[in-house]
């Protein structure tokens, strides 16, 4: 036989050194742990530690290790009923100010952790946690562009001196009358010139009349804008809860997937992914709002709320000069006088409007206008749960301008556990529609520890049949198909790590399945040598020739399952995905194995050996 490179062996070595090194993460298990971080994002404080070691001693639980990790502070235990006690307890002890989490901590040991190495992520099925699908309100987010068109229309109307007698409004429509033909002409040119986005036409009924509402374009488009915000809102409040590897994405034309492994406490988690709460800088109307809160005339332009507590009704503007979408930054604080508060930074426009707005407005009022949209669960006469939506609308503030202002400043008139809560939401971005949670599945980690068992036993089982299959059918050369084998699912593990793949269920499939396709590449060769051998071949020749004329064939066959997995990765979604990745990735390694691999073995044993027959028969 020819000689073998040496720097094939090399690469082997330093190909297992590798995997081995990356793949070790994975052996060493998960401990049930705590996970503490500020709601607000900030850092942590200093005596945070001795803060939580005093209460958990209160509380009589010993933790196995304590520390920062990542950014946050995380309890160790030896078991889940001490992590859920210690949970519960670390909730009531350090308040509202607190996120408080369950987590699965890696106890992958330091060495391996300044090499870079990680245990693969587990996914919900493996490692329990929550499952929550949501559903965008359309229909909101539509009113919501009506609720434009009845803005900014009569806006520029008024600016361009053309009157109209009256103005209504429909679900998807805002309907302006004007007194003759020449008016609503003029009107319509006009509207079509600056909102591009806009249908224009005259109802049938009233041809005085223009009747403005989205076109098909305009209005798929914002629901689209709409789910896409709201995905990417989701995600920032899912990092502000601390969770880790959560997964956030679309499901659909308006529905969003949030599963959070490693958590089992789902009534925090629904609170802020929920909400919609968030603020609005609104200027306060001149008129009689007693007057129209007792007869219901609400002067055009105008809309009428009331204080949270005492009840006092405010005419305010329609015209918002800030809102949740020009905020940037918001944290909680204490005002001057020691009460909660939120710190508010506004982006650019809204920055500009609100110096506009005070430049102009010093000693005349401003109203901070508080919005949430909660979900209320009550039950028939049957015991039927009914789910029903509440609007808040309610004055947290009334208050004389005393200055310019604009980037910076703060909200004051809310609670404590109000304040913390809205600087969060407000943070992580205001949902541009409100989100209804119509799916809610919790998988226990016992459930999970279950399915690793399962998956690790098909997977074992799997690989034991296909060794005595081998080992059976091609005697020595088997030993080396095994061999092979067993590097390749050690790169196969190493590289999910390193990549952070999520492994689910139908990941451990894909392995599975890709133990027996692995094998073909051995088959193709080993049936080539024989095939030598049949020819009259000699044994070392045969050997040379059925790794050397196999090679093709053996691409040919991993190239069109690779189109496969490549098709299936991106057209299918969540659990596909994963099974897809991880045979993706097995074929690579396996063609590397098979064929360096295994011939590496072959050389090794039969290369300075004189050989009579194969023993491969």
């Amino acid at each position: 036989m020819k000689p073998y490179s040496t720097w094939k062996y090399v690469l082997l070595v330093v190909a297992l050194l590798f995997g081995l090194v990356y793949a070790a993460p994975n052996l060493y298990g998960d401990d049930p742990s705590v996970q503490i971080s500020l709601a607000s994002g900030d850092p942590l404080p200093a005596e945070l530690g001795d803060t939580v070691a005093a209460d958990l001693k209160d509380g009589q639980l010993v933790p196995r290790a304590s520390g920062i990790e990542n950014g946050q502070w995380v309890v160790r235990f030896d078991a889940a009923e001490q992590q859920l006690r210690a949970a519960d307890l670390l909730k009531e002890k350090l308040g509202d100010r607190y996120v408080v989490a369950l987590n699965l901590a890696s106890k992958t040991p330091g060495w391996l952790r300044a090499l870079g190495a990680k245990p693969m992520n587990l996914g919900l099925d493996l490692r329990g946690g929550v499952h929550f699908l949501l559903e965008v309100d359309i229909n909101e987010v539509r009113k919501k562009a009506v609720d434009r068109i009845v803005t900014e229309v009569p806006a520029l109307l008024r600016k361009e001196d053309i009157r109209y007698t009256g103005r209504r409004q429909t679900d998807s429509a805002a309907i302006l009358e004007f007194a003759d033909g020449e008016r609503r002409d003029a009107a319509q040119r006009l509207i079509t010139k600056n909102f591009a986005e806009y249908q224009v036409t005259s109802p049938a009924d009233n041809p005085l009349a223009l009747q403005i509402s989205l076109s098909e374009k305009e209005a798929k488009r914002i629901v689209d804008f709409a789910v896409q915000q709201n995905l990417t809102t989701l995600r920032n409040r899912v990092n502000q809860l601390g969770v880790a590897e959560p997964l956030v994405q679309r499901q659909g034309a308006n529905r969003i997937v949030v599963e959070l492994p490693g958590i089992q406490d789902t009534t925090r988690v629904k609170e802020i992914l929920g909400a919609t709460a968030t603020l609005e800088y609104r200027a306060v109307a001149e008129g009689d709002a007693q007057t129209a809160a007792a007869t219901g005339v609400i002067p055009a332009g105008t809309e009428l709320f009331y204080t949270r507590d005492t009840h006092i009704p405010y005419l305010l503007k329609r015209e918002i000069i800030a809102g949740g979408d020009n905020l940037v930054d918001a944290a909680s604080t204490v005002d001057q006088d020691g009460g909660p508060a939120v710190s508010v930074t506004l982006d650019a426009t809204g920055a500009k409007n609100m110096f506009a707005f005070t430049e102009k407005n010093v000693g005349k009022p401003m109203a901070v206008l508080f919005k949430e949209r909660e979900v209320v669960t009550t039950h028939n006469a049957k015991g039927e749960a009914i789910r029903e939506h509440r609007e808040v609308e309610e004055i947290i503030s009334v208050a004389s301008i005393r200055g310019v202002f604009g980037k910076r400043f703060q909200t004051t008139g809310l609670g404590s556990k109000e304040a913390h809560n809205l600087a969060l939401l407000l943070k992580a971005g205001a949902l541009a529609a409100p989100v209804d949670i119509v799916e809610e599945r919790t998988v226990g980690p016992s459930l999970g520890a279950d399915n690793i068992r399962k998956g690790f036993t098909a997977a074992a089982l799997g690989l034991a049949l296909v060794a005595v299959f081998m080992v059976f059918y091609y005697r020595v050369f088997g030993f080396f198909a095994v061999g092979a084998l067993l590097l390749n699912l050690v790169l196969l593990v190493a590289v999910l790590s390193i990549l952070q793949a999520t492994l689910t269920m139908p990941g451990i499939a894909g392995v599975v399945l890709h133990m027996g396709i692995a094998v073909d590449a051995n088959v193709l060769i080993y049936e080539r040598i024989r095939e030598e051998l049949r020819n009259g071949s000699k044994p070392h020749h045969a050997i040379e020739a059925g790794y050397e004329r196999a090679f093709l064939t053996i691409a040919d066959a991993n190239v069109t399952v690779l189109i496969g997995t490549v098709v299936l990765f991106a057209l299918g979604a969540g659990p596909v995905k994963g099974f897809a990745i991880t045979l993706f990735i097995g074929i690579i390694t396996s063609q590397f194995t098979a064929i360096v691999g295994s011939r590496a073995l072959a050389q090794l044993c039969f290369a300075k050996r004189p050989l009579k027959d194969v023993p491969i028969w």
